[in-house]
């Protein structure tokens, strides 16, 4: 016989509404909730708030676990374990780690040391190691010369959640304009003067390889049922192609134009939650919070905060008129759950995974008090 787990005097932030009440936990789901007072005793949460867990589907985090400096690797156990620390204090309870696959020329990203942090992430998982539940998203890099043979060995080996096609070449989408592209570039301390020597090189390699690159890794999501997200869209030719090649997820979109395009043709617009947070794009695209005024917001990735995830969710239903709570916390848990085929999480319902977050507001700031992934506490 199951234990039946009662959480009471809380506030279920639920799909439509938020009310005061209680929920039921067994063999890992929600079983029943209600309102008022509960049938018996249970944990009681004293008022606080109760969300669905979050589901992130893009954060850049765990590789700076990994690489915390320029040339100093961490042990890979460690780093996936700490980072999985860290993204369920933030009340993500699934989330898709993204691995760069392909290696620059100059020696930034993982390059082949993507199979040691797949081969501990790996390790985590099979020995229940694992807070949350971990999926993999490859952040496919096109202008790369062996990205294609990178996931094609990878996908071999491993389970692959979420494929994204991501272009930095200097001069398109992103790094249109070439001086946020050398202000980028320039991070680790290398001069204007060398940036600028190589970036008529990788604009001339960069295309030639992508033109290669993308219809083979499109053909390759494709033929494994791979969910497929195009990265930085910008223009309406952008779209065109993402649309062509049934693009699930449009990734940070750069401008408005391109944003209204993807959702007119049916691709999910996701932005991030620090562009949302902060007030704008750290890198002058198009802000969050107009494309959530103009209902072309459907999701909300933490990028490179975990935490801003879930602070993000309160902001916008703060900010946005008309975006009640519920649909703001939608975003980083049903919508993103429905966007790469998980049915059986997102939502309070019962026969839905129990997989939830404790969440009390103090000066308007978010704080995960507890977090349980199907029906365990982890935090």
């Amino acid at each position: 016989m199951s234990r039946t787990e009662i959480l009471e005097n809380a506030r279920l932030v639920l799909p439509d509404r938020v009310e005061a009440g209680w929920l039921a936990i067994a063999d890992g789901g929600i079983v029943e909730t209600g309102t008022g007072r509960a049938p018996e005793r249970g944990l009681d949460l004293d008022g606080d708030l109760l969300l669905p867990g979050l589901v992130e589907l893009h954060t850049d985090h765990l590789e700076s676990h990994y690489a915390p400096r320029p040339g100093v690797r961490w042990h890979p156990l460690g780093a996936v374990l700490a980072y999985d620390a860290q993204i369920a204090a933030s009340g993500i309870t699934t989330v898709f780690d993204s691995l760069r696959a392909g290696s620059e020329a100059d020696g930034s990203g993982l390059g082949p040391e993507l199979d040691a942090l797949a081969g501990a992430l790996a390790q985590a998982r099979a020995e229940g190691l694992f807070r949350v539940e971990h999926r993999t998203h490859l952040r496919c890099e096109l202008p790369t010369a062996d990205v294609v043979d990178t996931v094609t060995a990878f996908a071999e080996r491993h389970p692959v959640g979420l494929i994204s096609l991501m272009d930095h070449t200097p001069g398109q989408r992103q790094f249109r304009d070439l001086a946020k592209y050398y202000q980028y570039a320039g991070r680790g301390g290398r001069s204007l003067e060398a940036i600028q020597a190589g970036t008529e090189r990788k604009i001339r390699e960069g295309r030639a390889q992508s033109a290669v690159n993308r219809p083979a890794l499109v053909a390759l999501a494709q033929a494994r049922g791979i969910p497929l997200a195009s990265h930085d869209d910008t223009t309406l030719d952008d779209v065109a192609l993402s649309r062509d090649e049934r693009v699930a997820l449009a990734e940070f979109p750069t401008t408005r134009a391109a944003a209204e395009a993807s959702h007119a043709a049916g691709i999910t617009v996701m932005m991030g939650a620090p562009n949302l947070i902060r007030g704008g794009s750290h890198s002058g695209n198009v802000a969050a919070q107009d494309l959530a005024e103009a209902g072309l917001l459907s999701i909300l990735s933490s990028d490179y905060v975990p935490a801003s995830l879930m602070m993000a969710a309160f902001v916008l239903a703060e900010r946005v008129p008309g975006i009640s709570l519920p649909a703001a916390i939608a975003t980083v848990t049903d919508n993103p759950a429905r966007a790469t085929g998980l049915a059986d999480r997102g939502r309070i319902a019962p026969d839905l995974r129990a997989d939830l977050v404790r969440v009390r507001l103090a000066q308007g700031v978010p704080v995960v008090r507890q977090v349980w992934r199907a029906g365990e506490r982890v935090v």
